[in-house]
């Protein structure tokens, strides 16, 4: 069974399917990975390309991740579990190897996250750069947590 949610809006009142609901986490996550590609100045096809297969991956269609990015909220957040911090994270080292060129700018913004995502700061140049080496070995996300978890 779907479960519904009644909101307001302007007076009046909506069902809501919560199933097609997304969280201020996950609309984080995308404005962060938006972020992330034009950090270097240099918006690349490519990487627009990726933050549309994350957001398919994520059950996040076209039209809502248009919406998240052209109508960007100020409530942000970053995840809780030590898996989707360093998922997320992976996700931006992954959309930095987009267009196959690795900028200073990207790199801190990259620590900026980390520290960020709770990170300890003697912690943040190893963990950026472990991150970065295994995107561009197009580790796979579940493969790169099995790693941290040894």
């Amino acid at each position: 069974m779907v479960s519904r949610k009644v909101i307001s809006f302007n007076g009046f009142k909506f069902e809501v399917n919560k199933k097609n609901m997304i969280s201020t986490e996950l609309k984080s996550h995308f404005l962060r990975l938006y972020q992330m590609a034009f950090s270097d100045d240099n918006f690349d096809v490519l990487e627009m390309q990726m933050l549309y297969r994350f957001a398919e991956e994520r059950g996040v269609t076209k039209d809502q991740l248009d919406n998240i990015l052209l109508n960007p909220s100020h409530n942000t957040c970053v995840p809780e579990s030590l898996e989707e911090k360093i998922e997320y994270l992976y996700d931006l080292a992954l959309m930095i190897w987009a267009d196959n060129i690795v900028t200073e700018d990207e790199r801190i913004t990259l620590r900026k996250y980390c520290l960020k995502f709770g990170f300890l700061d003697e912690n943040i140049e190893e963990l950026s750069k472990f991150l970065l080496s295994h995107a561009k070995e197009q580790l796979p996300k579940y493969k790169l947590v099995e790693l941290l978890k040894e």
